[in-house]
């Protein structure tokens, strides 16, 4: 089967999400790329590298809620695996741990959340037990601090609980600069086995320590705001809206802008799994493919980081 590229732009143009579905979903069908899977370095479970972020979860209109019901319906089906919610994601939480029980799909998922991220965290076991109760369900794949709110307060409660086994990873988030100074010193403090951080190829300042170190001390990186901005006119496809990808692309087994934006991400070696916000069906089953063939070698990844730099200067 020949491998066509096309932008964001000619996806949209496709007759509808059936036409996405059949000229991206078939190769998932066909088995024709294998999936790729990082190591969570503290246990070396592994996971695929494209998860899914629900931010935009917490909604209430019955045919918004469906869509997302055939997200997550669909994502194991495709080979993702990670969900990532938080308190402050409105009733995200409660959105995904209903449709997640209606599907039956729970033991397929990795299910991470995060803590308030302002107001009153002093008791800990309230906080986390608010968590179980809102996503009901018995197990949290991964718990974090939600951008650094209440750290020291949290994480001990975060190590009974893991200890208990309720929780099977502890882990902290951010997605703004002034506090990578902070997560670092979380990073050396406690036994982390996650940090979230924000990470693009057009926003790489965690590159610089904070995705060094968290290789260095074993500690797993989910890499959140990975377009930048949402699939619009913001972000990176303002950027690439009237633009083909290069053909240089094809080596890489990239089809779409979206592909060439996560593999980008996922390819960093300190990435363990890209978590693209995610509400249409059609967006998973693109955003899915970048977890398949084969992923940028440093080489190619400065050639990627050259050729976006330079879309910057025209």
């Amino acid at each position: 089967m020949d491998r066509v590229l096309f932008s964001r732009r000619d996806a949209v143009k496709l007759t509808g999400a059936a036409c996405v579905g059949l000229s991206m979903g078939s190769a998932f069908a066909a088995g024709e790329l294998p999936l790729i899977t990082r190591k969570i370095p503290s246990s070396g479970e592994e996971l695929p590298v494209i998860g899914l972020g629900t931010n935009a979860y917490g909604v209430t209109d019955p045919a918004e809620i469906a869509a997302r019901r055939e997200v997550l319906r669909r994502m194991p089906e495709l080979g993702g695996k990670v969900v990532d919610t938080a308190r402050g994601y409105g009733a995200s939480e409660e959105v995904i741990g209903r449709l997640v029980a209606e599907l039956g799909n729970r033991d397929k998922l990795f299910i991470a959340t995060k803590t308030p991220m302002n107001g009153d965290v002093s008791n800990p076991d309230a906080v986390i037990e608010e968590s179980f109760r809102r996503l009901a369900m018995d197990r949290i794949d991964l718990m974090q601090v939600h951008n650094m709110h209440g750290l020291d307060t949290l994480l001990p409660a975060f190590e009974k609980w893991k200890k208990d086994g309720r929780i099977r990873y502890i882990g902290v988030s951010t997605s703004f600069n002034p506090q990578y100074e902070q997560l670092k010193q979380a990073m050396t403090r406690y036994p982390l086995d996650f940090i979230q951080v924000d990470y693009s190829i057009d926003n790489r300042d965690a590159a610089d320590e904070i995705l060094p170190l968290a290789e260095e001390r074993g500690i797993a990186v989910l890499a959140n705001t990975p377009f930048n901005g949402r699939r619009n006119a913001a972000g990176l496809f303002a950027r690439v809206a009237d633009r083909k990808l290069p053909d240089w692309a094809a080596e890489i087994d990239v089809a779409t802008w979206p592909q060439f934006f996560l593999k980008y991400v996922v390819s960093h070696p300190a990435v363990t799994v890209a978590i693209p916000g995610t509400t249409k069906l059609s967006h998973l089953e693109d955003n899915q493919r970048a977890a398949r063939g084969r992923l940028p070698d440093a080489d190619m990844r400065r050639r990627m980081e050259q050729f976006w730099d330079s879309l910057a200067a025209t």
